[in-house]
């Protein structure tokens, strides 16, 4: 998307008095990230990590901005036990319903921001759009993460999460879910993530 084409999202979403808002999913297993620590002179800190169980979590979410009202973040996790025909992923429906959950709470239109995935630009997700009247999508750039507010929502969790052995896959999205929530009661940090991509708010 160019900055045009940003210029006019941001001029629709006045118009209708719509929030904007950033899509983007992101997933993370019992393999705790690395991150620096301290620890007594001369003892390298060790994280033991459980060799039993297996699966992952995987997150949607939503950063939404509108002029004059507090900024929101919206989620929805899927917990994968590798069980079998377990979906492994957010697919069109998941998404769509993301966008019905994301109305309700905003009590308003939404003009919605995201990358080329599959999921986003395949015809069924178009014709799913293409319902919700409420709706207005737009594109990032291809290969232009820095640009999705939601990538610094990944990065905080993550750091959050680094060098924290979960026992479980439940164990792990407990402790997401528990972050994820922190950072819905902190509209100024949510704020930040917009203005770590260099785009300016609504």
């Amino acid at each position: 998307m160019a900055e045009k084409d940003l210029a006019d999202g941001k001029r629709i979403a006045r118009r209708l008095g719509a929030w904007i808002c950033f899509a983007d999913e992101a997933g993370q297993t019992l393999r705790p990230a690395r991150a620096r620590t301290w620890a007594p002179r001369g003892h390298t800190p060790v994280v033991k990590v459980t060799g039993k169980g297996s699966g992952r979590i995987s997150i949607a979410a939503l950063t939404c901005y509108q002029a004059g009202q507090k900024s929101r973040l919206i989620y929805r996790m899927m917990v994968h036990r590798g069980r079998k025909g377990e979906k492994k992923g957010f697919r069109e429906h998941d998404f769509a319903a993301l966008l019905d959950a994301a109305h309700q709470q905003l009590g308003g239109p939404i003009v919605l921001i995201w990358d080329n995935l599959g999921g986003h630009t395949s015809a069924l997700m178009r014709r799913l759009t293409a319902t919700r009247t409420w709706l207005r999508v737009y594109q990032l750039p291809s290969y232009a993460p820095e640009l999705n507010p939601v990538e610094s929502v990944w990065s905080h969790l993550k750091r959050s999460l680094a060098n924290l052995a979960a026992g479980t896959i439940t164990h792990l999205a407990t402790l997401a879910r528990t972050r994820l929530k922190r950072m819905q009661y902190v509209p100024g940090l949510i704020d930040g993530f917009l203005g770590s991509t260099g785009l300016r708010p609504p």
